[in-house]
């Protein structure tokens, strides 16, 4: 599925004489780096998802900055290895990107042997967009009403509880194993196809406890249908600051967010990596897309081409670290 946002190259009247400036100075570069034909953003997951909603709202603004017609098309399959394989194959021109995620740029490549695509170096990072928190929830009527009762109820009665996940080897699958790891305890996976049926098992008391983007369980959350137990970021969500983060919890050392960032293939040209990085720097310290994203669950980023690229790195560690850890694999 896809979206082509038709870009107009004129400004509200209203728009600041500053403003203006600097989208005639952007669309200047554009016509030096870019082609005249439109922008490819490949989301390598279905349509509707975090990853899918992040691009369609950076999209249109970074087509105005621009002044190209932006492109967002979904290329799913093997969790974001299908998208982003096409990518990395695609000619190094700036016209065909990634919106990778932490699975299909952190996760998947350490999971598998040999790894589909080596997310450093068949890659030219630009900047990582966004990042929201993952969060453990339980059914309501566990009898645990915090992480620190979890642990202990697990303890308790090693391999007796389930934890359900969106699916094998995305980030709330590697979160709860990142959470068995560090609290020395022995629960089971049950892998999903997606956030909404684990959900409704969780609901439903199939499983005992799920892990979940913040984004997509909300809504449960606030109704009371599920116990949300803690996010598993470092700091607390401003949109849900009643609940507490991992390390608060009582589990030292955890922190995991679901990034979200966009990446060209490797060999791009340095103008036009630039080109793109200080665009959508600008795009996301806007307070509209900003405010966008929170009300999407993300909170924006925008950082260098070098520190994504030295992200990225960690990232890769961490979770080959993990996998080794608890023997996970993917066919």
């Amino acid at each position: 599925m896809s979206v082509i946002y038709k870009l107009s190259r004129t400004l509200p009247l209203l728009t600041m004489t500053a403003v203006a400036c600097l989208m005639s100075a952007s669309s200047v570069v554009a016509q030096q780096v870019f082609a005249d034909r439109p922008i490819r953003i490949v989301v390598p997951y279905p349509a509707g998802g975090t990853t899918d909603l992040l691009a369609r709202a950076v999209a249109p603004r970074l087509g105005e900055r621009l002044g190209r017609t932006v492109m967002v098309e979904n290329k799913p399959g093997a969790g974001g290895v299908i998208g982003s394989q096409l990518v990395a194959k695609s000619p190094p021109d700036g016209h065909t990107l990634i919106f990778a995620s932490i699975a299909s740029h952190g996760i998947i490549p350490a999971l598998q042997t040999p790894p589909p695509y080596d997310p450093v170096k068949d890659f030219a990072p630009i900047t990582l967009v966004a990042s929201t928190p993952n969060v453990l929830l339980a059914n309501v009527d566990l009898p645990a009403k915090d992480v620190e009762e979890l642990i202990a109820l697990a303890k308790d009665k090693p391999g007796t509880i389930n934890f359900g996940s969106t699916s094998h080897g995305g980030s709330p699958h590697m979160s709860g194993e990142l959470f068995k790891t560090l609290a020395g305890i022995d629960i089971v996976h049950v892998p999903y196809k997606g956030g909404s049926p684990m959900l409704i098992d969780l609901m439903g008391g199939q499983v005992a406890i799920g892990i979940d983007n913040l984004p997509s369980s909300m809504t449960y959350i606030r109704a009371g249908k599920v116990k949300a137990l803690a996010v598993t970021t470092t700091k607390r969500w401003p949109g849900a600051p009643d609940i507490p983060t991992m390390i608060e919890a009582g589990v030292a050392g955890y922190d995991v967010s679901a990034w979200f960032g966009l990446l060209a293939p490797a060999g791009t040209p340095k103008p036009v990596i630039d080109a793109l990085s200080t665009n959508l720097m600008a795009i996301l310290r806007t307070p509209e897309l900003t405010r966008q994203f929170f009300e999407l669950g993300a909170e924006p980023v925008g950082d260098t081409p070098a520190e994504f690229a030295k992200f990225i790195q960690e990232e890769g560690v961490k979770w080959t670290k993990v996998a080794r850890t608890n023997n996970i694999k993917l066919e």
